[in-house]
């Protein structure tokens, strides 16, 4: 079977994105197939050309979109794909527009009685006017510190703890040079645990063990270093989780999956506080995928290696066509 690898492309997380990429190929080859790997360089253009790109997409079996953040897991790439009829891992173009989108992401999940982190949505006037920031912050009953993110992306880029006005200004700054729409929301002191949805050739999904997160402790939060730089952040697969929680973590990860429409992986994040119920943070369409990546050590717990999620994943995309 030839397999197309898409790798790279303009967004922040372009770095992880090509490390994903490259592992992905390695199984592919282990797995006895042809990968072939087609990169998007940091201003959004086909190494190869797009022309010859579409003829090496279209002569290939299936192609997997290891691309993370805008131009490529917020449908846009997955719009190209089915223009072009082209097979390809994961979900479609609304779940993936809806998914990298934490407004639209939240909304949804909140229509279907799905617990969220609390929080605000900013734009136009209230991204350069703090005080009507503020007011709007203070009308959601939020209190600092609050966490202050762009409303697109991932990997924590852009992303800023806020203590106090002249933080929360900074960080709303900060936040808009990647996106127009910048969330506030409030600081969840509690676990973070993620878990993993795989759907299955014959049409099943399931999740893994739930990884609990532990962050680097001299960086504020969870954040890109903490993520890729650190090597004092820690990652506990299976998590210890109480039964009840585990299982209610696990059936709340899928029920996000279905009412988002996702198709073939996702990782769902929570944040489970010490006093309280447990809320969705955020969805990954396409999560990091080096070997090191949460998401492949959630299945390497469940007795699934790399290279048997990635043909998990191929064969799914393929039953689906």
């Amino acid at each position: 079977m030839k397999v197309a690898v898409v790798l790279g492309g303009a967004s922040p997380e372009r770095r992880v994105s090509l490390a994903s990429g490259k592992g992905i190929v390695k199984a592919v080859e282990l797995l006895g197939h042809t990968a072939i790997p087609l990169v998007i360089d940091a201003a959004g253009n086909w190494l190869d050309g797009q022309h010859e790109a579409i003829e090496i997409l279209q002569a290939c079996d299936v192609s997997i979109p290891a691309l993370h953040g805008e131009g490529g897991e917020d449908g846009t790439l997955q719009g190209f794909f089915q223009q072009l009829k082209i097979p390809y891992v994961g979900s479609g173009v609304a779940a993936s527009a809806v998914g990298l989108d934490k407004r639209l992401t939240k909304a949804v999940l909140m229509a279907h009685g799905i617990a969220v982190t609390p929080g605000v949505t900013l734009r136009g006037p209230d991204l350069t006017d703090i005080e009507a920031a503020m007011q709007k912050i203070k009308v959601a009953g939020l209190e600092f510190p609050v966490f202050v993110k762009p409303g697109n992306g991932g990997s924590s880029f852009g992303v800023t703890r806020a203590t106090d006005l002249p933080t929360l200004s900074a960080a709303i700054a900060d936040a808009a040079v990647l996106d127009p729409v910048v969330l506030v929301e409030r600081e969840m002191v509690g676990r973070e645990v993620d878990l993993a949805v795989l759907e299955f050739p014959d049409g099943r999904v399931d999740t893994a063990p739930a990884l609990e997160i532990h962050a680097d402790p001299a960086e504020p939060f969870f954040n890109a270093t903490a993520k890729y730089d650190s090597g004092a952040t820690r990652f506990v697969v299976p998590a210890p989780l109480e039964p009840g929680l585990a299982d209610r973590l696990r059936r709340t990860a899928i029920d996000v999956f279905n009412v988002l429409g996702c198709k073939g992986l996702a990782r769902v994040d929570f944040f489970v506080p010490a006093d309280g119920e447990p809320v969705v943070n955020e969805i990954n369409t396409f999560p990091g995928f080096t070997p090191a990546s949460q998401f492949p050590r959630m299945w390497a717990a469940a007795g699934m290696s790399y290279a048997e999620v990635v043909d998990t994943l191929i064969r799914t995309a393929v039953a689906q066509q």
